[in-house]
């Protein structure tokens, strides 16, 4: 139950600075301090949880220290008084349990350190809220709470109130309560151990609640659990132990998870009874409270049976849900045995996880079990190893039966119906809404249905109308409004026209036009990765007042693909399927980034991102995945997106035969694949999935404050470390796409004469494996040290030939092919571009715009050194966010027109596309020698609306005629649209804006690099 208190007001109390503190139990409070008053005026309200009728009230004066003005108040202050009021008082009140303002005589206070003699005296008003009901047993004579959880707003349980007792002395009954249970408790102890235990440890908790006894209380608990939770945790991951039972069940996932955690469930029973586990008792699950939140937790106990090793044990298991949303439940379960040897040393951890199945062949709801286990050691023992090995094996018996009794009683779905992608996606086309559907949706609105409401009054009030004389300044076939209401009924008509035609041009567009990505085929032979984009929920508004129109951008190993921009909705339905070339080796992430569309060069408008590690999902689980998005406005609306992706490897072995080839021309050593128990015992070691194949693995030692002897894994995907000293196992493992970079130290007596091989990390990346790393640097990099490997060389170029594989992008490995090519015919290479782009000549009847103009202090020959492809220019561009800069040279094209091509990749900060840029560049020289017209045409790639459009730049130089040595340039912009969108205005508009920008920031940086090699 809660004790709501109100304290009004404080009188003749003599302290002129004080405040107040209030105590339930534990619970505490303060009020506000209130300076230059003798009767202070407080009107605050508190609440606090109670369990028990006998707690009390304490509420403490306190006078505040004139020197105590720091922000945190560290110093308590002088203890003025204080007043006691019991809660069962408060309970007395049989109408309303409240009891009304009154005023409390504040007692001086008894340790000597009251202020001063005449205390005062607080206006308090207290009341009850909540339900109770008080019975004295003939048995122990003792005050029995019977509980009940309330679900309140907030989200905390409230626990109950109590009825007033017959003579009303709550104090004297409790305490005759408490003694009587006692000695009852002592004279039946030796008669029932097991029981007495039980007993003990359900009194000593007093965050105890409420007891559910049946199946209907059960259920109930579980829906008030999930209610009272708002937060939308994610499902905790598996227990570091290892997977115990990952399985599939033709069920669904509630009853499954009243099968195994019910009370007096048969299933249980039966398994105790295979097992041969005796004395089993279920205590009832009861509300304990954690912190602010409240859980769900009951003890059972029983005794296992022998083994062969082991005698009979008594065993405690600790139940606990820690997730409950719709059909998702976690349960954390720690089994204790402090009779087996060692036993006082640690503790078994089961993580029980129930989720949704996969959408299979049959509409039938199933549900995945998931079981995984860990022990945790509260002290330090030498015998970890054995510890651990022994539970391992102990529960992979116990779970085989447990895995065999449960298939009996539900059918298991075989993974060949839950990971079918053909029916999966067409299930997904099934999905797909009717355009009728929508545009009742879109369409029914304030707006639309006013508009249709006016438009038919006013061609009603036409065809009823006479036609009117002409007067004022009419004429014939001119009818003006006749009065100020018509002129502003017609605007309004106008404007309400005006908003339905803009709402009916975005319908139509947005179910006209499809995503440049959707539906296009992946080509080639290797991993294939489709992506199937089924829905958006919560998404977040940028602004306000207006609606968001998202679009989602997936990128995986340098390839983006694009998804259709929805207009107006924060819970868009896409269902499209987006699928990836096929590579070499299997991808290890996929980022997924959602967008407001504004342009394809505004930065301020992500609505959140979220990165999906494939090594960390199962194929089931990535079959069907909710995904929820990072970034300030996605966390604050918790938005999240609906992906089904499938990783398929269209080739079988030959693409693992092809990749390995590749590698061992990289490395100069023959390279096999290895045996399948190999690959299973490292996938077992790190968990992953049964697609990641071993390439490599060498002994050496990992240099943290003392070395550590393990071996170094390598594999398509991971780089991974594996030590084992006396039972304590060390293991992490990173992405190569982690690596920022590899060095290579030369020996020293602290690494016994062998090289060290250092690792570094890209800053925030790899932070699961911080505890391998040797030291974190300013930059937030971690850095890993590796040492006395048996063949150093042999090690380094595997590391650095995987390394090199996995980061380079697929245009850089073409090119390397390409010059490694030309190397063998001894031809000579060309300039490297991405793109052969044609020669565009200047198109006249695109508008130019002059956005730009600035005098520089130089002339128009060191000018034109941002375009003769020198260090200036590079320097210039590098600065300006320009990435892999590349041009050709100047080559003549006509008379006195010289041409060249430029290609370079934009930096997040200019585009957060990230796209590429090809350009194509003429130059010709204005008449007498006064300067040069340099006109560009800009391409612009994987950026949305790209292929509708190219940017058009002129740049007018010429000398100065105001100033001596100096030139002017004036910046021209254009943009040629080759296809016809709505969002052309909205385009223009970012691309000039940002353009100009650039254009300044450009001329600024020639400018200063100018007078530093001048100087």
């Amino acid at each position: 139950m809660r004790l709501y208190v109100n304290l009004l007001e404080g009188r003749g109390g003599a302290v002129r600075n004080s405040y107040v503190k209030l105590q339930v139990g534990k619970q505490k409070s303060k009020t506000r301090i209130l300076k230059n008053t003798e009767n202070p005026v407080w009107n605050e309200e508190f609440v606090f949880r109670v369990h028990d009728l006998n707690d009390e009230l304490v509420v403490s004066v306190y006078k505040c220290d004139d020197h105590d003005h720091g922000f945190f108040h560290v110093s308590a202050g002088d203890l003025a008084g204080r007043v006691r009021i019991p809660v069962w008082r408060v309970a007395e009140e049989e109408e309303n349990l409240s009891l009304p303002p009154t005023w409390f005589a504040v007692e001086k206070a008894k340790n000597g350190k009251s202020v001063e003699n005449d205390c005062g005296k607080l206006l308090l008003a207290l009341s009850l809220h909540g339900r109770y009901q008080e019975t004295l047993t003939e048995s122990n004579n003792h005050l029995q709470l019977d509980d009940r959880i309330m679900s309140t707003h907030n989200g905390h349980a409230s626990p109950p109130s109590h009825r007033k007792s017959n003579d009303g002395k709550h104090l004297m009954k409790a305490l005759a309560g408490r003694l009587e249970r006692l000695f009852h408790n002592k004279d039946e102890a030796p008669r029932d151990e097991t029981s007495s235990e039980l007993s003990t440890q359900s009194d000593n908790d007093q965050d105890c609640v409420m007891e559910t006894s049946d199946d209907s209380s059960f259920e109930e608990s579980i829906e008030q659990l999930q209610h009272s939770r708002n937060e939308k945790g994610e499902m905790p991951e598996d227990l570091q132990g290892g997977i115990l039972l990952d399985q599939t069940y033709r069920v669904s996932p509630k009853d499954l998870n009243s099968v195994l955690f019910g009370p007096n469930s048969e299933f249980l029973r039966n398994l105790a009874e295979m097992q041969g586990t005796t004395d089993v008792q279920e205590e009832p699950w009861r509300w304990r409270s954690e912190g602010e939140r409240s859980c769900l937790r009951r003890v059972v106990v029983y005794t296992k049976a022998a083994t062969k090793l082991v005698k009979a044990v008594k065993a405690t298991e600790e139940q606990t849900y820690v997730k409950v949303d719709r059909n998702e439940f976690a349960v954390r379960v720690r089994v204790s045995t402090p009779d087996v040897p060692y036993g006082n040393t640690f503790n078994v951890e089961l993580l029980y996880k129930i989720m949704p199945g996969v959408m299979s062949s049959s509409e039938r709801e199933s549900a995945r079990l998931v079981v995984s286990w860990a022990v945790t050691f509260s002290q330090t023992t030498m015998m970890k190893g054995m510890i651990e090995s022994g539970a391992r094996q102990g529960l992979k018996d116990n779970f085989e039966q447990f895995s065999t009794l449960l298939s009996q009683k539900f059918e298991v779905v075989k993974a060949v119906d839950t990971l079918d992608k053909d029916l999966v996606l067409a299930t997904m086309e099934t999905e797909h809404q009717g355009d009728l559907d929508l545009g009742i949706h879109y369409f029914w609105n304030f707006t639309v249905v006013s508009m249709i409401f006016m438009l038919l009054h006013v061609v009603v009030h036409i065809f009823l109308c006479k036609p009117s004389m002409l007067q004022g300044l009419e004429f014939e076939g001119l009818d003006l409004p006749d009065s100020f209401g018509e002129l502003i009924t017609s605007g309004i008509l106008i404007i309400q026209l005006e908003r339905v035609y803009y709402m009916v041009s975005h319908f139509v567009e947005a179910r006209l036009r499809r995503g440049s990505d959707h539906g296009i085929k992946a080509q080639g032979d290797g991993w294939v990765l489709t992506v199937a984009l089924i829905e958006g929920s919560n998404l977040a508004s940028p602004n306000p007042t207006e609606v968001a129109d998202p679009y989602v951008v997936f990128t995986c190993n340098g390839k983006t693909r694009t998804s259709s921009v929805k207009l107006q909705t924060l819970d868009p339905q896409w269902n499209e399927m987006l699928e990836f070339d096929a590579i070499e080796e299997p991808p290890s992430v996929l980022d997924v980034e959602v967008f407001n569309f504004e342009g394809p060069f505004d930065q301020s408008y992500s609505l959140g991102h979220a990165e999906i590690n494939f090594l960390k999902h199962t194929a089931a689980e990535l079959a069907d995945i909710w995904v929820p998005l990072d970034g300030k406005l996605a966390q604050s609306s918790q938005s999240k997106l609906h992906l089904r992706i499938f990783l398929d490897n269209n080739n079988g072995v030959g693409t693992l035969r092809d990749y390995l080839a590749t590698l061992e021309k990289e490395i100069g050593k023959k390279l096999s694949l290895r045996s399948p128990h190999r690959n299973s015992t490292f996938q077992k070691i790190f968990t992953l999935p049964p697609d990641e194949f071993l390439i490599s693995d060498f002994s050496c030692s990992l240099k943290r404050k003392l070395p550590l002897q393990g071996r170094l894994f390598l594999s398509a995907r991971i780089v991974g470390f594996y030590a084992n000293l006396f039972g304590h196992k060390t293991r992490f493992f990173f992405l190569w796409e982690d690596i920022e970079d590899i060095q290579v130290l030369p020996p020293s007596l602290a690494t016994v004469g062998s090289p060290t091989l250092v690792i570094i990390l890209h800053k925030g990346r790899g932070l699961d494996s911080r505890h391998g790393a040797k030291i974190l640097d300013e930059q937030g990099r971690l850095h890993f040290y590796f040492h006395s490997f048996a063949s150093f060389n042999v090690a380094s170029r595997t590391i650095m030939a995987l390394w090199r594989t996995r980061t380079l992008d697929p245009d850089q490995k073409a090119r390397i092919a390409e010059e490694q090519l030309h190397d063998v015919d001894d031809d000579d290479a060309k300039p490297f571009l991405l793109e052969d782009t044609t020669s565009y000549l200047v198109v006249e009847d695109v508008k130019m715009a002059k956005v730009y103009t600035v005098e520089l202090p130089m002339n128009p020959k060191s000018l034109m050194e941002m375009f003769d492809g020198g260090e200036i220019e590079h320097k210039v561009m590098s600065k300006s966010g320009c990435l892999n800069y590349a041009t050709t040279a100047w080559d003549q094209v006509a008379a006195d027109v010289q041409e060249r091509r430029v290609n370079y990749r934009l930096s997040r900060r200019i585009s957060n596309f990230g796209g590429e840029v090809t350009s194509t560049q003429q130059k010709s020289p204005l008449p007498d020698d006064s300067g040069w017209v340099v006109n560009e045409i800009m391409t612009l790639h994987n950026v949305p609306l790209s292929d509708h459009f190219r940017v058009q730049f002129r740049y007018h130089i010429e000398r100065s005629s105001f100033t001596h040595n100096s030139c002017r340039c004036d910046v021209y912009i254009g943009i040629m649209w080759l296809r016809n969108t709505m969002f052309e205005s909205r385009i223009t508009r970012n691309i000039i804006d940002k353009f100009t920008h650039r254009s300044e920031e450009l001329l600024q940086l020639v400018e200063r690099e100018a007078l530093l090699t001048s100087k």
